[in-house]
């Protein structure tokens, strides 16, 4: 007779290739390495780089690795047409506490002032946008928690860095950086926010105060974008090959809980959790007629490309604490995946084409490029090629002003669901 020890180590063979299969044909990187020819930096027109969940970075005199690596990326772009866009999740583990939690508050000070000063120091200019540890890790106090936030980071970021959408609303914030790209920020966490803890109906001071309204405003501002390029960034990806999306390195499958939360179970983080699905739906209405050319999400502590809709592509680049990953897979429309630390460079050229490329760093802070391509743009617009092209200068004043910070009041649409008024940057 076997012994139980002999048992349960059968037990234990018996299920390995289950797990195997359940897994799928696990990688844990894909295309790494496929890379196409640098531009010259004469051809550029502008540069937007990506970086997520950055909120709790190594610590180390010298500063983060990746959080270095991004600062001398700006610098080595044409830092007053780059521009920065953190991807949420910017305070682990619940956002920015009040002044009498001394030790605390100091500690997430400090973590905020880093990601704010790298854009600062380099020339650069950038937005923070909600993630759910931002907003309390989704908490009953979430919105106290964000619009806390907002304020300190509008304070620090001298008119040059700021968080939208602000004060807890959905957005959509809309920024024309230049005729080549428009900029649509909105905080997906205000979807996935629990009832009752987030500004919303006839009570809320947000412009827009329904998740309809919000869809609408979404849809009109990317119909209204002439030959800009459109960028949506938000916090939570639409679809990915990582934990969020249901998928999990081998040894997690021998575990309850990727099943549980892949039934939806206690999943409002994931792509199968019932109030994640209804942000998707939502956003694949509002894409539909006119899809974005990105949307670029964190959440994941990962990079991937994926080439699929709703929006023509989309990049998880979660990965903006050194060393702070998680596993990831390619699945069906993925172009790049990799489990490492990084960030990703999306170029707009003067001659209307488009380079997205992963940039992944060491511990020296060191960033290579490890994957790269052109974006299919057929079809779309020819771009705008002249700065007069801009809205004129005082339409609709941004908080983005190196003269320093603005906090004009949201416009309010004039009917339900209106779109949200685009506001341009001042050089």
């Amino acid at each position: 007779m076997k012994t139980n020890r002999a048992r349960w180590m059968s037990a234990a063979a018996a299920l390995i290739p289950c797990a195997l299969l359940l897994a799928g044909c696990y990688k844990s990187a894909f295309n790494v390495g496929k890379v196409i020819g640098a531009v010259s930096r004469d051809s550029i027109a502008y540069t937007l780089l990506l970086i997520g969940d950055a909120g709790l970075p190594e610590p180390s005199a010298q500063g983060d690795p990746v959080i270095n690596a991004l600062r001398q990326a700006i610098k080595d772009d044409d830092p007053e047409q780059t521009f920065v866009v953190y991807l949420g999740d910017n305070l682990y583990p619940r956002g920015l506490v009040d002044s009498t939690q001394t030790t605390e508050r100091r500690f997430g000070e400090a973590i905020l002032n880093e990601q704010v000063d790298a854009i600062l120091e380099s020339g650069g200019r950038g937005v923070l946008v909600p993630g759910n540890h931002d907003w309390e890790a989704g908490g009953s106090e979430g919105w106290r928690f964000i619009r806390r936030q907002d304020r300190y980071v509008d304070e620090r970021g001298k008119g040059r860095v700021v968080m939208l959408p602000n004060n807890g609303c959905p957005g959509p914030e809309v920024l024309d950086l230049n005729p080549t790209l428009r900029l649509i920020v909105i905080d997906t966490q205000w979807w996935l926010q629990a009832g009752g803890s987030r500004p919303e109906g006839p009570s809320s001071e947000c412009a827009l105060k329904t998740e309809p309204q919000v869809v609408d405003s979404v849809r009109a501002v990317l119909r209204s974008a002439g030959g800009r390029r459109t960028v949506v960034v938000g916090h939570h990806p639409l679809v990915s090959g990582g934990e969020h999306g249901g998928y999990f390195d081998w040894p997690t499958y021998l575990q309850i809980h990727p099943y549980v939360r892949n039934a939806g179970f206690f999943a409002r983080q994931d792509v199968n959790g019932p109030e994640y699905m209804r942000l998707r739906v939502n956003m694949a209405a509002a894409f539909q007629q006119n899809p974005p050319l990105i949307y670029a999400a964190g959440h994941e502590h990962n990079l991937q490309v994926f080439r699929r809709a709703p929006a023509r592509y989309q990049v998880v680049s979660g990965a903006g604490i050194y060393g702070h990953t998680t596993s990831v897979r390619a699945i069906t429309g993925t172009r790049y995946a990799r489990r490492a630390s990084g960030f990703q460079r999306v170029t707009f050229l003067k001659d209307g084409r488009v380079r997205l490329a992963v940039l992944v760093v060491d511990r020296n802070g060191k960033a290579t490029e490890d994957f790269s391509i052109f974006l299919d743009t057929e079809g779309l617009p020819p771009v705008q090629s002249t700065e007069s092209e801009l809205p004129p200068a005082g339409t609709d004043t941004t908080r983005l002003n190196p003269a320093g910070p603005q906090r004009p009041a949201t416009p309010k649409p004039s009917v339900p669901g209106a779109p949200a008024t685009p506001r341009p940057v001042s050089p």
